[in-house]
């Protein structure tokens, strides 16, 4: 039996040593067969050259170097593409999600059919702004798209073989990482932690407001069936007006009148229609992003050093290599 740790590094600098330190000391206590593989998000900082020292003194580790940034969710993709566990754990790298976890959540899919345990958090973290659009950020998810994603996820979750190929087999390039580990299915089990809150989030408003447009875009089509439904109702409201306004002229002699209210009236219509539009234009940007099919990240590097035994050169699994070749292939 392998496990797998897949973690993505972006400023991570700080934090890399003690998460290796953390994690080996963890999976020894369940095997000695493990691997531990690091991606370098193009992090700004000092992330890489300490990865690749890890890997040097330790060739369980390897080290995938991205070209640029790509994003978390892209960056995570990448590395669970080149795992070879039966298990793996995925986290961030930050320590706010606990290596020790790991133990945690392999002593609850133990003799249960259940594919997938993930983190939920249980104590409320960051400010009240922060919480208040979380909040709101899953109702209007969850009441937009037909399934039901669970509320306070977070990224740690302990994955099984046969979940991770199935969850492969999606190509989403706009990718919600969160939507697509619930559509997958299999029996995923939840787990109370509590999360630390070391440092600040790197997600703006701006970048949240993108996530939340990305989710509900492409696990929901009720928007493009709201602008039918509107359609219809302003119709029938413009009819029901349209014969009020004849009987108004045939029975009372009163003639149209309002030039204000006949100017808001426009301005509503248009400013419905450009938002309509405008609805529509995002599914559209998001078929030509899809067909396109580009490879959601590009690696300039697999990073692990060949040490000798008595079997040969240790070479890197064959997952990497390809995944690596295929990546660069598509790019150019």
């Amino acid at each position: 039996m392998r496990i797998s740790l897949v973690t993505p590094l972006y400023r991570s600098e700080p934090h890399i040593e003690e998460l290796y330190t953390r994690t080996v000391a963890t999976i020894t206590k369940i095997t000695d067969d493990y691997e531990i593989v690091l991606v370098n998000d193009g992090s700004p900082d000092g992330s890489l050259a300490v990865a690749k020292r890890l890997a040097d003194q330790d060739p369980k580790v390897k080290v995938i170097d991205l070209s640029r940034n790509f994003g978390q969710h892209r960056a995570l993709m990448t590395g669970l593409k080149a795992a070879t566990g039966d298990y793996i754990f995925i986290c961030d790298s930050d320590l706010e999600e606990e290596p020790e976890w790991i133990a945690l959540f392999y002593e609850m899919m133990q003799g249960r059919d259940c594919d997938v345990v993930y983190g939920v958090q249980s104590a409320r973290k960051r400010g009240p702004i922060y919480r208040f659009w979380r909040f709101v950020f899953y109702k209007v998810l969850n009441f937009l798209s037909d399934a039901h994603f669970p509320e306070n996820v977070i990224t740690a979750r302990l994955l099984s073989r046969r979940y991770l190929d199935a969850m492969l087999e999606y190509g989403e390039r706009e990718l919600f990482l969160a939507g697509v580990w619930h559509m997958v299915g299999f029996v995923q089990l939840p787990s109370p932690v509590n999360k630390m809150d070391t440092s600040p989030t790197t997600y703006s408003i701006g970048r949240l407001a993108s996530i939340f447009i990305n989710a509900v875009t492409a696990f929901s089509t009720r928007p493009l069936q709201t602008i039918s439904v509107a359609g219809i109702a302003l119709c029938f409201v413009a009819f029901i007006f349209f014969v009020y306004v004849i009987c108004q002229k045939l029975f009372f002699d009163t003639g149209a009148t309002g030039w204000t209210s006949l100017i808001a009236t426009q301005l509503l219509m248009g400013g419905l229609i450009l938002f309509f539009n405008g609805v529509m234009a995002i599914y559209i940007a998001k078929i030509f992003v899809e067909v396109k099919q580009r490879p959601m990240a590009t690696i300039r590097e697999v990073y692990r050093p060949q040490i000798h035994d008595g079997d040969g050169p240790d070479k890197p699994p064959a997952a990497a290599e390809n995944l690596a070749r295929s990546d660069v292939e598509a790019s150019s």
